[in-house]
C-alpha cells in the first residue's frame, strides 16, 4: 500500500547567504531564558478570563500538544496550557481541536499530538513513508490483507465519523473467515489509514478512543487544497517551527521535537543558517553545536512559575534538560513500584529560570483532593521559600481540576516544608 492522498510538491529552491558565519558565546542562563521565552514562559498569565486567542498564542509558539492515555491528574494535552496560561476553561482547547474550524489536528509530531493544523502539509512526507516508517503491525496488515484496507477506507467514507471498535459492529454480519477479521485488526487497520493519511482523527470519545473520519470531511478546506511540500521544504517547515519553540538547541533538540531524521534535519538547519534564521551560538556547559533562532525573545528575567507535565514540549528532549537546565528527568511510569526514586507521575516544578523541585501527583477526584505523594527539592533550592511557591502553585491546580484541597504525605525531601505551607 503506502499511499499518501497528498500529491504534488510545491515548488521551490535553497538560497544561500554568502556573508561569513559568526558564532556568539551565551551564557547558561541567558541560554535558559531564551528556551523558556520560546516555550510561552516569558509573558505572565493573563489577569483575566483566557481566551481563544491566548490558546492560540501558545499554539503559535509550540505548535504541538503531546497526548497520552493516562489520567492520574488531567490528560496530558490540557496541562501544557495551564503551565502557560493558568486556569482555563478545557472546552477552548475541545472546541478549537475537534470543532470546525479546527486550529490542531491529530497526528505524529513528537509522539501522537494535537498539532497545529498549518503543519498538515508539511506532514505530509510522515504519511507517505507509511510503508517504511510505520510500526511493524500496521505494515504488516497492509502488506497482508489489501482488501481489508479498503473495505475500512470504505466504511470510514460511507459512516464517519466512527471508532475502530464501531466499524467492527458495522462488519459483523460479514464472513470473518474470508476477511480474517476482529476488533484487533480493524484497528491496525484504521491505525495504518491514521498514519498514511487516507482518515484522520475528528475526535476522541469518552474511552479516549479515536473518532476517524476522511481528511476533507475533518481539516479546513485551506489545508487540504494546500500543495505537498518536497521532503527537504517540509523539513525547513517543521526545524523552523522547531527552532522557534525551542529557541535555542542542538541538532538532536530540533531533530526530537517532531521525530526527524538527523541527516535531513541537518540539511535544514544548514539552510536556515545560510538565510540568516538560524546562527551558530556557543554554551558554556552545553557541549554540542548550537544554533540560536535569530528572531528568539532574549529576555533579561523569566518570572514563571509553574508545574509541568511529563509530556510538556518543554521537557521532551531529556538531554537538553539535564546540559542546560541541571535537570536529570525519567518518567517513571513504566518503572516498577518499588525501583521508582520519585513516583508514578512526577511534575518538574519551574520557577523563574530553573527547576527547583518535583512532585508526584494525584487527583482524587471522588474526596476531591489533589494528593502530593512526594515532594523532592533540587540540589541547591530553598526549601522554604520553593514550598511556599510550590503550595500556591498546587492550590491553584487543584481549583482548575475542581478539586477542594491539597494534601501532601511524608514523603520527599521537602514533603514537611510543603505540608506546612498547605491550607488547613
Amino acid at each position: 500500500m503506502g499511499r499518501c492522498r497528498w500529491h504534488g510538491a510545491a515548488a521551490g529552491g535553497r538560497t544561500r547567504s554568502d556573508r561569513l558565519i559568526t558564532t556568539r558565546a551565551l551564557s547558561p542562563a541567558q541560554a535558559r531564558r531564551i528556551a523558556l521565552a520560546a516555550q510561552g514562559f516569558g509573558s505572565a498569565r493573563p489577569a483575566r478570563a483566557v481566551t481563544v486567542r491566548d490558546l492560540q498564542r501558545v499554539i503559535d509558539r509550540v505548535a504541538q500538544f503531546q497526548i497520552d492515555s493516562i489520567n492520574i491528574v488531567r490528560r496530558a494535552h490540557y496541562l501544557p496550557l495551564f503551565s502557560r496560561l493558568g486556569a482555563y476553561d478545557t472546552a477552548l482547547l475541545d472546541r478549537i481541536a475537534h470543532r470546525s474550524p479546527r486550529r490542531l489536528f491529530e497526528y505524529w509530531g513528537h509522539a501522537a499530538s494535537l498539532i497545529d493544523v498549518a503543519l498538515q502539509p508539511a506532514l505530509r512526507f510522515r504519511m507517505a513513508r507509511a510503508e517504511a516508517e510505520a510500526w511493524g503491525s500496521m505494515r504488516r496488515i497492509a502488506a497482508e490483507h489489501p482488501a481489508l484496507i479498503e473495505r475500512v477506507l470504505e466504511d470510514v467514507a460511507r459512516v464517519g465519523p466512527v471508532t475502530a471498535r464501531g466499524l467492527e459492529q458495522v462488519e459483523e454480519d460479514l464472513a470473518r473467515e474470508h476477511w480474517g477479521w476482529n476488533w484487533s485488526s480493524v484497528k491496525t487497520t484504521c491505525e495504518w489509514l491514521f498514519w498514511s493519511g487516507e482518515i484522520t482523527a475528528a475526535g476522541r470519545n469518552a474511552q479516549f478512543e479515536r473518532i476517524f473520519d476522511l481528511p476533507e470531511r475533518v481539516l479546513p478546506a485551506a489545508v487540504t487544497a494546500a500543495p505537498t511540500p518536497s521532503d527537504a521544504e517540509a523539513h525547513l517547515t517543521l526545524v523552523r517551527r522547531a527552532a522557534a519553540a525551542l529557541g535555542i538547541g542542538s541538532l538532536g533538540c530540533f531533530a526530537d521535537y517532531f521525530r526527524l531524521d538527523r541527516s535531513e534535519t541537518r540539511a535544514a538547519i544548514d539552510h536556515l543558517v545560510g538565510t540568516g534564521e538560524l546562527e551558530p551560538v556557543t554554551v558554556a556547559g552545553w557541549p554540542r553545536e548550537l544554533w540560536l533562532a535569530a528572531d528568539a525573545r532574549r529576555p533579561r528575567a523569566i518570572a514563571a512559575r509553574a508545574l509541568v507535565s511529563p509530556f510538556d514540549s518543554l521537557v521532551f528532549e531529556r538531554r537538553r534538560l539535564r546540559e542546560l537546565f541541571g535537570f536529570d528527568y525519567r518518567i517513571e511510569i513504566y518503572v516498577p513500584a518499588a525501583r521508582r526514586r520519585h513516583g508514578y507521575y512526577v511534575y518538574p516544578f519551574l520557577l523563574g529560570d530553573r527547576f527547583v523541585a518535583r512532585v508526584d501527583l494525584k487527583a482524587d477526584r471522588a474526596t476531591g483532593v489533589l494528593r502530593v505523594l512526594g515532594a523532592w527539592a533540587e540540589e541547591g533550592a530553598d526549601p522554604a521559600y520553593v514550598s511556599g511557591e510550590l503550595a500556591a502553585e498546587l492550590t491553584d491546580l487543584a481549583g482548575w481540576l475542581g478539586l477542594d484541597r491539597v494534601e501532601a504525605v511524608a514523603n520527599g525531601d521537602l514533603a514537611p516544608a510543603l505540608a506546612a505551607r498547605l491550607p488547613g
